[in-house]
């Protein structure tokens, strides 16, 4: 009816191009219905709005898949820091040990050498002892020679024997 009361002022209805183009309009229309089209457009979007789901499903897993990955990345990367911080700890463990044992090597060894010191000093402090005690028992021996030579009488003679030989039994032991 709007259109009959558009186009009233202008002649019949059947004399304007917009009824035709309305009538064309609507029989194809009517026509694409009567054929399937809404079905066809209808299938359409399904198939459409099923690939989209689909399409979507597919991201869903690719974003799951790249997040597992990202994750295992991550733990194998803290898995070799760890490793990592795990050999610096050895390394310095392995370093002080290695420090200890020299330190206690070179104690041995400075220790092995102060006793071998001590040693030789010792034994050249006995040799220097005996070599005075001989040289002092030469000397004895020799004075004692010129005084018995000498005139002496023989009850003397067995008085300094025995004096001498008390003296060198404190001097020896």
């Amino acid at each position: 009816m709007a259109l009959i009361q558009a186009s009233a002022g202008h002649g019949p209805i059947y004399s304007d191009p917009t009824f035709w183009l309305s009538i064309c309009v609507l029989s194809f229309l009517g026509f694409a219905l009567y054929k399937g089209a809404h079905k066809f457009l209808i299938s359409s979007l399904d198939e459409r709005s099923n690939k989209i789901t689909e399409e979507l499903a597919e991201a869903r897993r690719l974003r799951e898949e790249a997040q597992t990955l990202l994750a295992s990345y991550k733990r194998k990367q803290k898995e070799a820091e760890d490793l990592a911080e795990d050999i610096v700890k050895q390394a310095r463990r392995d370093a002080e040990v290695m420090a200890d044992n020299a330190r206690k090597d070179m104690a041995e060894r400075l220790e092995r050498r102060t006793a071998m010191a001590e040693a030789k000093i010792q034994s050249a402090e006995v040799q220097a002892l005996n070599e005075v005690r001989a040289k002092a028992a030469d000397l004895s021996l020799s004075a004692a020679e010129k005084i018995l030579r000498k005139d002496m009488k023989s009850e003397q003679h067995a008085s300094l024997i025995k004096d001498g030989i008390a003296q060198m039994g404190k001097v020896l032991g």
